[in-house]
């Protein structure tokens, strides 16, 4: 009974503070984006490397959960007569929960796990520290411009997610369930509601921020060489994904509260 108490008081310590650190992490990163100086050619590099090169997989991610959810929903509303509705679950469920949450999920993948690695790599190697001799602000050198392009990037992959998400529904409903065509995009259009839109990219743009604030925080605090590094990029990942389902559920509750 000891044992037990003894190694739960030290999960919990331990694990307030890493929260702890993280929160200070965070709301320094924070206090730097308000701030002088800006390095916007950085913030260019890193709008591209999160939005463009992450616009492939989100794509393919996107456009075969919309395929699934069209043959899901007919094959299960089929048997109640009410296939008039897939359109209407393919929307909502496209553009509140698949594109936001597997968006996040491909670029925590992708790109936290890159951030912890190129991060660490220079922490281990004593770059961090040079450019600190050298007068300049780690934070708004390299985790600044990271954390605003995963911000402003996120929504922008989220938002072409919905569009090719809905349009693979479409073109399983058209062409393969036989719906009219019209029919279809007509009532996409008429059960489409700002809300949907507005929840999931509001989720999109806290997703980015977890998944840059974890990736930074792993790799700018990493140790030990290698190793360290690997298991940085493996905690950046992890910690990223559980915190995107954990937030997912609360803004879920914030917006659709009935």
């Amino acid at each position: 009974m000891l044992t037990f108490i003894d190694m739960l008081g030290r999960f919990l310590l331990n694990f307030w503070a890493v929260a702890g650190r993280v929160g200070i992490f965070c709301a320094t990163t924070l206090m730097h984006c308000c701030r002088p100086p800006f390095y916007g050619r950085e913030l260019a590099r890193q709008l591209i490397d999160i939005g463009f090169y992450s616009l492939p997989v989100v794509a393919l991610t996107t456009l075969f959960s919309g395929m699934v959810i069209a043959l899901q929903t007919y094959t299960g509303f089929s048997s109640i007569s009410a296939e008039g509705a897939v359109a209407l679950v393919v929307l909502v469920s496209v553009t509140r929960e698949l594109a936001p949450v597997l968006a996040g999920l491909m670029v925590a993948g992708r790109i936290g796990a890159a951030m912890a690695a190129e991060l660490g790599t220079m922490r281990v190697t004593e770059q961090i520290d040079a450019l600190t001799t050298l007068s300049t602000n780690p934070y708004k050198y390299l985790i600044v411009p990271r954390v605003v392009a995963g911000i402003l990037m996120l929504p922008v992959l989220v938002l072409i997610g919905d569009v090719i998400g809905i349009c693979g529904g479409y073109l399983i409903g058209v062409y393969k369930l036989d719906f009219n065509a019209a029919t279809y995009l007509r009532n996409t259009w008429d059960y489409l509601k700002p809300m949907d839109i507005t929840s999931g990219l509001t989720k999109a743009a806290v997703f980015g921020a977890i998944i840059t604030l974890l990736g930074c925080y792993n790799g700018f605090h990493s140790k030990g060489g290698a190793q360290g590094v690997g298991q940085a990029t493996t905690n950046a990942v992890v910690s990223a994904s559980i915190l995107i389902l954990i937030f997912n559920y609360i803004l879920t509750e914030v917006f659709f509260n009935i």
